[in-house]
């Protein structure tokens, strides 16, 4: 997979999406007031995220906004919340879904450069999640408005 087919199976699956692009990075977002995404693909390391060594080519990490229990039942009862150097987890380790480096004390997971086969099997389901969340915390704000 890459990162076209990723941004075009997002795009063609869920409806009201609106895919913003700003420095080669592209945020999905279901809300119209884009408060926060609930899926991005970044190409880049940045001053504040570095842990995925994304300066190498055609690397890119996808990153996908779940549920509190859906992260518990894949990683355990909370996130880490200390450096994620030591968190025991490999950031540079392509095609594994874990903890965001940075957010995932947010119930965040990435993952770099999925296969097919993991796309279809563990991220198509977490993106639907994420959506779903999304399109849920939308509705509530709009009824408390």
């Amino acid at each position: 997979m890459n990162e076209e087919l990723i941004s075009q199976y997002i795009n063609d699956t869920f409806d009201s999406i609106e895919a913003v692009m700003a420095m080669g990075n592209t945020f999905f977002f279901y809300d119209p007031e884009r408060k926060f995404p609930f899926a991005t693909l970044v190409t880049t390391d940045d001053e504040y995220d570095q842990f995925s060594n994304l300066s190498r080519p055609s690397v890119f990490r996808l990153s996908i906004g779940i549920s509190k229990a859906t992260y518990r039942s894949r990683f355990g009862a909370e996130p880490f919340t200390s450096n994620a150097v030591d968190s025991g987890y490999d950031f540079t380790a392509l095609d594994q879904v874990m903890p965001h480096p940075v957010y995932g004390r947010m119930y965040w997971v990435c993952i770099l450069n999925p296969s097919a086969a993991t796309f279809q099997a563990v991220i198509q389901p977490l993106l639907a999640e994420a959506y779903e969340l999304d399109v849920s915390k939308h509705a509530k704000r709009k009824t408390r408005e």
